[in-house]
């Protein structure tokens, strides 16, 4: 008889979980809380601009072919990859720096700036390139339930090299002068919510990420992925049901029995969370189920929330690239105002992505399709005037740097920020993009998949291993779709 399994949500964590089952025979039902699939990579559609909610940025492509790969796909069966070039525009105070594909270019780009810099960038990489090779192959495909999984002689042996306990900032600085070089390399740790000073140099392998491996775009946005992941998983014979929040569970001893959702009740032989960890855990399971205490979950540092405008436009912005980061005010500032004296920022830093750039799809003819991004720290309060203010501060340094009178041309805007993430996703405090990868918060020192106190129950997802990112929620996916499977033939 095939094992019966729920998956909670239907992010990239969830569905890769769900497929990975039932590949292997499982009956699957997905539960997913909103009307459309996808989690924080939803998409919807206005007045004929098509956007992507949450994530845009597709780097490591090598984990998304992986990922395909272990169904019998390629990416290419389902959508078109377009590499960027520049591969992002960098606006500091007084000078714009767009980052060439091309690593020849990039080097003389840098040696312009800072003499020798090439030569230093180049074994940079070099360095990031085996921390990726070593993350990716040993790190990243471990469930960490113990640190004895560590104890390998291959891993233990690297530990040198990988740089743990070194931060990320002192060997960018170590290596480089110029500030804005040292802005550009510390950058994209962002993605994995922790400040270039607190997060270990382990993770320059961001760096291979972003600036060897390249920037790339689906044609048709980031909800591609997920089209391609829900047909695998409807192919496979899962069940996908929207608008099934679970509101309760039935425990039976150490089993999860039942859950209770908002249109039915479920009797799974498994079930697999890919839901915001600390509100199932918190808000879902009965206290004498809980691995974790609200004072444990109080102490995580959390990767910043955001507050985010989709734009449409009734005119072509001339000159402007898919990405832009604005750090034309202070790096550090901002940083703090995130994670160690939480407010909001008096001088945000922020992104903006134009896809109509790259894919004409997304945006009537003629116009231009906008996203703009300020991070900001979890837990804040906020309100439609903060949206109202920050957004004419954006919209100021957008104008002055890209010469173009945009406020003049919007047609739509809407906004969402820490309390619509709380709603949407049940994120805990708001976050955007789960927990920080700090050095406490790392491999088996993360909330653990597992839980001692209930038999037949997994976590996967961007508050547990391996971490936040799209790519890392596909492994994580994949990891506990097959720790799952352990489980069941046991």
């Amino acid at each position: 008889m095939k094992s019966k399994v729920c998956v909670i949500g239907s992010g990239f964590s969830g569905l890769v979980a769900a497929a990975t089952l039932a590949k292997e025979g499982c009956k699957v039902t997905i539960l997913e809380k909103n009307d459309t699939i996808g989690g924080r990579a939803r998409q919807f559609k206005e007045q004929g601009y098509t956007f992507d909610m949450g994530p845009s940025w597709y780097w490591m492509p090598d984990v998304f072919e992986d990922t395909f790969n272990h169904f019998g796909y390629k990416s290419s069966d389902f959508y078109e990859l377009t590499r960027l070039d520049p591969s992002y525009t960098v606006f500091f105070e007084d000078s714009e720096f767009p980052v060439p594909a091309d690593l020849a270019e990039l080097k003389s780009a840098f040696e312009k700036i800072e003499g020798g810099s090439a030569e230093k960038l180049q074994r940079f990489l070099d360095e990031a390139a085996y921390k990726y090779k070593v993350g990716m192959e040993e790190f990243v495909w471990k469930p960490s339930h113990s640190v004895t999984e560590f104890a390998d002689p291959r891993i233990v042996s690297s530990l040198f090299k990988l740089e743990m306990l070194k931060s990320l900032s002192s060997v960018v600085h170590r290596n480089f002068k110029d500030q804005r070089l040292r802005q550009l390399l510390e950058f994209p740790v962002l993605f994995l919510g922790a400040t270039p000073w607190k997060i270990p140099a382990l993770y320059s392998l961001m760096n291979h990420a972003d600036l060897s491996l390249g920037t790339w775009y689906p044609k048709g946005g980031m909800f591609e992925v997920v089209r391609a992941l829900e047909k695998i998983n409807r192919d496979l014979g899962v069940e996908i049901l929207t608008g099934e929040e679970v509101l309760a569970v039935q425990m039976d001893g150490k089993k999860l029995a039942k859950l209770r959702t908002s249109r039915g009740e479920y009797q799974p032989d498994f079930v697999i969370n890919s839901a915001d960890y600390q509100h199932f855990e918190q808000n879902i399971l009965p206290s004498s189920h809980r691995k974790y205490s609200p004072r444990y979950w109080e102490k995580r540092t959390m990767a910043p929330s955001s507050l985010l405008f989709y734009v449409g436009l009734d005119k072509k912005i001339p000159g402007i690239h898919h990405h832009s980061l604005f750090f034309d005010e202070d790096f550090r500032k901002h940083a703090v105002e995130i994670y160690e004296k939480p407010a909001w920022p008096e001088k945000p830093l922020f992104y903006m992505c134009a896809p109509s750039v790259t894919d004409s799809s997304v945006a009537p003819q003629g116009s231009e399709n906008l996203f703009f991004l300020i991070p900001l720290a979890p837990g804040l309060k906020d309100d439609k005037e903060k949206h109202r203010r920050y957004f004419d501060i954006i919209l100021d340094r957008a104008e002055e740097r890209t010469g173009f009178p945009i406020r003049k041309h919007i047609v739509y805007r809407r906004d969402f920020s820490i309390s619509d993430f709380k709603r949407a996703y049940h994120a805990y405090k708001g976050n955007a993009y789960g927990l920080a990868n700090t050095l406490t918060q790392t491999a088996f020192l993360k909330p653990k998949m597992r839980n001692s106190r209930v038999s037949n129950l997994l976590n996967c997802g961007q508050l547990t291993v391996p971490g936040p990112g799209v790519p890392p929620s596909l492994i994580s996916g994949r990891l506990v779709g097959l720790e799952t499977l352990k489980i069941l033939k046991s």
